[in-house]
């Protein structure tokens, strides 16, 4: 048998993506979610709550919707055309479609293509509510082992570097970038998507609070010292003790220790020269108010020092 992942691998977009934006342009009510949803990406973001509790919220939307299984129908009326050629020429009867997609939203579209096989996210297609766990990573494998015991998967097909659970078990992993197939071994991602992540998106937020830390603590070091560089010394160190904290039970779930925190300051390193040299140059040369040098300094740098505590302090290891 072959396995596929759906959106983006099959399906030319993001199937939920699209279904919510066609949702949203036939009912406007759906509008009324969009404050609570935008809390529950924030809540994501920082590792507050699970993925699956999040998408939770975010379905919440189809609540508005009066009758589904006609919205349905016609999402897919005007959205089959974007399943892509290259699956439909070798497409078999025992494909396998698994998905962290909902299983309502992708049922109507496999009838029509004919295939008989889809695990996906079990959600209530009335209240956005989850069955069991969201169907990502390491879920997908277990799914499939739960339908079909005695799986045997001689091809796999995703876009997604999270799949890699499902590529490891299969004869043959290909990574699918638009009608290109990339053998998944020989597949290599670009550098800079590792600020696409939830990690990066969690690690700004906890950047804007020791900003804001990093600010206060140097203002109030400045009413004892002097110097606007001297003052900025203690501030900083005192607002990367909450930063530390913070980016460890947070962005990169890691318990605390003594050898981690060492290499958290080192990581900040570069950081630290940055914003010195910055607060330095505005104190002798702009003369502006020291609060403002601050603020300047602590948002300068935030990429470098991200790659620098992803690839030094907080590095998974391989076991």
């Amino acid at each position: 048998m072959n396995i596929y992942d759906f959106d983006e691998t099959i399906y030319d977009s993001d199937s939920t993506k699209d279904f919510y934006f066609y949702c949203l342009k036939r009912y406007p009510k759906i509008l009324l979610t969009v404050p609570r949803m935008a809390w529950g990406f924030f809540l994501y973001t920082l590792g507050a709550i699970e993925k699956t509790r999040a998408k939770e919220i975010m379905y919440r939307f189809l609540r508005h919707i009066p009758d589904i299984d006609e919205a349905l129908e016609d999402f897919w009326n005007l959205n089959e055309h974007k399943i892509k050629k290259w699956y439909k020429d070798r497409q078999r009867e025992d494909d396998i479609i698994i998905s962290a997609s909902p299983e309502f939203l992708l049922e109507p579209i496999c009838k029509r293509l004919g295939i008989k096989h889809l695990m996906a996210s079990r959600v209530d297609k009335k209240t956005g509510e989850y069955t069991g766990k969201n169907c990502h990573d390491t879920e997908k494998v277990k799914r499939l082992y739960e339908k079909f015991p005695d799986a045997h998967c001689e091809e796999f097909y995703s876009d997604s570097l999270s799949d890699t659970p499902l590529a490891e078990i299969a004869d043959k992993a290909m990574i699918i970038r638009g009608e290109r197939l990339i053998p998944w071994k020989e597949y290599k991602p670009k550098k800079w998507k590792m600020f696409l992540t939830r990690e990066f998106l969690s690690f700004v937020i906890v950047g804007v609070i020791n900003t804001g830390s990093n600010v206060i603590f140097s203002a109030l070091y400045r009413l004892f010292i002097p110097d606007t560089t001297l003052a900025f010394f203690p501030g900083y160190i005192t607002s990367n003790v909450v930063s530390y904290l913070l980016n460890s039970y947070l962005t990169f779930k890691e318990k605390l220790g003594f050898v981690k925190f060492i290499k958290f300051f080192i990581s900040y390193i570069p950081n630290f020269i940055i914003q010195t040299a910055i607060v330095w140059l505005f104190d002798n040369f702009i003369h502006g108010p020291s609060i403002i040098a601050y603020a300047l300094a602590a948002v300068i740098g935030v990429p470098v020092t991200f790659v620098f505590m992803k690839i030094f302090t907080f590095k998974k290891s391989d076991t």
